[in-house]
């Protein structure tokens, strides 16, 4: 397997490591000859990991592309939930508790570099923090009151190592890079009580109060307990064995929290964490279709050095849209030069990778729901009513937010789109996903790959009625088993 040690500026990088290349974040990012490498490990040592930089953009294009990283966009976005930090650390409270017990002081830090500290003692310790966030430079602050509890936990680039640790950890990395295995935390999964997060804020809910009536309903026929919860009941997630997300879906909503905690205690799932940090990352779909040849709208990926020739690919009028974008949230349209050249600063500023694509009007978009591989309902969403999306939250009467739709059996969806739909849900494993596709000129293409799609009442019911929320249960116990 090729290995590569991906880092901001190669020119700057101090450690001799044998038979890995040193590559610079920026090249990994743009050079095509990356996208197409096959069987590659990549180790992301870049100074910063912060959402949507380039540092986050390497570990989650490695992911599209079928690269295996470390640190993977799970681990990176875990170090920014202090809540969920807690929460794990406390899995190993004793180690912490016995580890730190004779130092003097209320504060402590514990540097890991590739999971070893330059002291003996913290070895256990180290690992364990390293087994969880498999980050390889890490710094964990430690604060003690009545007992030993973790400040903070952060990343942390070579230049902000202490000269006295460099010896020391050039002896670490070499005994890291040479392993065949590198650690990861394994999932069990348990038994009955399903927990379904809803947010009573959510501005577009998965599903409508009929239809989590419903799945209520119908798990108590199917021997399942099912109770609505909310994010602000985090802490009773451990009493459940099953959670059901009906909230939107984003990297940094509580719907992520929650998914993360469940894997993390063996909870099952629908939908899981790394669903989330794929489907929601419009960059990162845009990689993983093209490296697996589905038909999409023309795609570029921007960024600052490509901006200026991106039309030359995509025409004009053309669609952008900003890596996390939902429920057509972020996705603007540039009907010229002078509106893409604005749209595109301000959208930059947010993100170093965003996401054009050509203009592909359509009457209606086909959405496919697919559980565990397997298509269980079809629609046909038509546009918002004089928009050029399905929504259009612009519109001063809220009946006309959304456009109308059709349920409509599988057996009657033309065979092409049922099979697109299946070969994009592959890419992201068993679960629950929406395909949405266009057909525009007999040429298929997939717009998109929801990982929370809608199931309201009335919609995405209305052929197969409580089939759709048996699937859904039936998929979830059999998690349990």
């Amino acid at each position: 397997m090729n290995k590569y040690i991906v880092v901001n500026q190669p020119e700057k990088w101090n450690f001799s490591i044998d038979n890995i290349t040193v590559i610079s974040s920026q090249d990994y990012l743009t050079n095509p000859k990356y996208s197409l490498l096959k069987n590659a490990r990549i180790f992301n040592l870049c100074k910063d990991y912060s959402y949507q930089s380039k540092g986050y953009y390497v570990s989650l294009l490695a992911e599209a592309r079928g690269h295996l990283p470390i640190p993977t966009t799970k681990n990176i976005v875990d170090l920014k939930a202090l809540k969920l930090v807690r929460i794990v650390s406390d899995e190993f409270d004793d180690v912490i508790q016995q580890s730190l017990k004779n130092i003097k002081s209320q504060d402590f830090t514990l540097s890991i570099y590739f999971g070893q500290n330059v002291a003996q003692k913290y070895k256990n310790l180290s690992a364990l923090f390293y087994k969880h966030f498999q980050v390889p430079f890490l710094r964990v602050n430690f604060n003690h009151n009545t007992k030993w509890n973790i400040q903070g936990i952060k990343a942390i680039s070579e230049s902000e190592i202490p000269k006295e640790h460099i010896s020391s950890v050039h002896e670490f990395a070499n005994q890291y890079f040479s392993k065949k295995r590198y650690d990861t935390a394994k999932v069990n999964n348990y038994d009955f009580d399903l927990a379904i997060l809803v947010n009573p804020n959510d501005p577009a809910p998965p599903s409508n109060p009929k239809a989590l009536k419903k799945f209520v309903e119908i798990a108590e026929k199917m021997n399942i307990y099912a109770e609505i919860i909310e994010p602000k009941d985090l802490s009773r997630l451990s009493s459940f064995d099953a959670l059901f997300l009906r909230q939107s879906t984003e990297v940094n909503n509580e719907a992520y929290t929650f998914a993360r905690k469940a894997q993390q205690e063996g909870i099952a799932i629908i939908d899981y964490p790394d669903a989330i940090l794929k489907c929601c990352n419009k960059v990162y779909m845009a990689e993983a279709m093209n490296n697996a040849n589905i038909g999409t709208p023309k795609t570029v990926i921007v960024h600052i050095n490509n901006r200026n020739v991106v039309l030359e690919q995509t025409g004009l009028p053309c669609v952008l849209k900003a890596p996390d974008s939902t429920f057509s949230f972020g996705v603007k349209k540039a009907k010229n030069k002078e509106e893409y050249d604005t749209l595109v600063t301000e959208m930059l500023k947010e993100s170093d990778l965003i996401i054009a694509q050509e203009f592909c009007p359509s009457d209606y978009d086909w959405r496919i729901g697919i559980i565990d591989n397997k298509p269980f309902y079809a629609c046909k969403y038509y546009m918002a009513k004089g928009h050029w999306q399905i929504y259009n939250w612009k519109a001063t009467d809220k009946n006309e937010q959304d456009g109308d739709a059709d349920c409509l059996p599988i057996e009657d969806v033309p065979k092409n789109v049922i099979d697109i739909a299946l070969k994009s849900a592959k890419l992201m494993g068993l679960g629950l996903y929406g395909i949405d596709i266009k057909v525009v000129e007999d040429k298929l293409m997939v717009i998109e790959i929801n990982d929370n799609p809608n199931i309201d009442f009335g919609v995405e019911d209305a052929y197969y009625g409580d089939a759709v929320y048996t699937e859904i249960l039936t998929a979830l116990k059999k998690r349990l088993t």
